[in-house]
């Protein structure tokens, strides 16, 4: 596998990483104690720190990818086995 194909991939499992780790850690401004603001959805993040986001997001995407890349050298799963139609 090319350099810019491992770093397309990476990126892919980035971005899908980043929906993946958000919905966890939030506490809304009831949990954190806090007063909300007029016209504030009452599920809203209380605060959101995007380098520590950014940082679970890094850690679930390597691992993601190390397990992808893995798998190709060592081919644990080959197209063929996911074939289900013959």
């Amino acid at each position: 596998m090319e350099f810019t194909s491992a770093l397309a991939i990476y990126v892919l499992f980035w971005a899908f990483s980043v929906f993946l780790v958000l919905p966890f850690g939030v506490r809304t401004t009831d949990e954190a104690g806090g007063d909300r603001v007029a016209g504030q959805a009452e599920s809203a993040p209380h605060e959101f720190s995007l380098g520590r986001t950014a940082l679970r997001v890094t850690i679930v995407a390597t691992i993601l990818f190390g397990l992808y890349y893995a798998n190709y050298v060592q081919g644990w799963i080959t197209p063929e086995m996911l074939d289900w139609t013959r």
